[in-house]
């Protein structure tokens, strides 16, 4: 069992920066590819980015690449997603999860956590 929980999110303007943490807490941590999703008022889960046991492998979705950031430590059970230039289209309840993934933007959520909404006003 893995919980997860995020942090981070808020109210900014467009052109801002926020950073979301997702600090799991359970079993093995480094095990578990990570992704971050995003889900909109009347869109689909949509993910954003991930990031596998292997750090190296990772993927970003089109609409955020070159603005957000993805990093694990697993020394402290956390994954980051940092957010630059930040959109109002990026306006969104962010959700951590563990699970399996690849660079090709593929992912199956095992553990979810409960989210942090982030609100970009322009």
């Amino acid at each position: 069992q893995v919980q997860l929980r995020e942090s981070g999110g808020g109210l900014v303007q467009a052109g801002g920066s926020l950073r979301l943490s997702c600090e799991a807490s359970g079993r093995i941590f480094r095990d578990y590819d990570m992704g971050w999703f995003r889900q909109a008022p009347g869109k689909e889960r949509e993910l954003v980015s991930l990031i596998g046991w292997n750090p190296r492998i990772r993927f970003y979705a089109d609409s955020v690449k070159g603005r957000f950031s993805i990093a694990r430590e697993n020394g402290n059970n956390t994954v980051t997603l940092q957010m630059n230039g930040l959109k109002p289209e990026d306006t969104a309840v962010y959700v951590c999860a563990a699970g399996t993934g690849n660079s090709s933007g593929w992912f199956r959520g095992r553990y979810w956590g409960q989210g942090t909404q982030v609100t970009v006003s322009s």
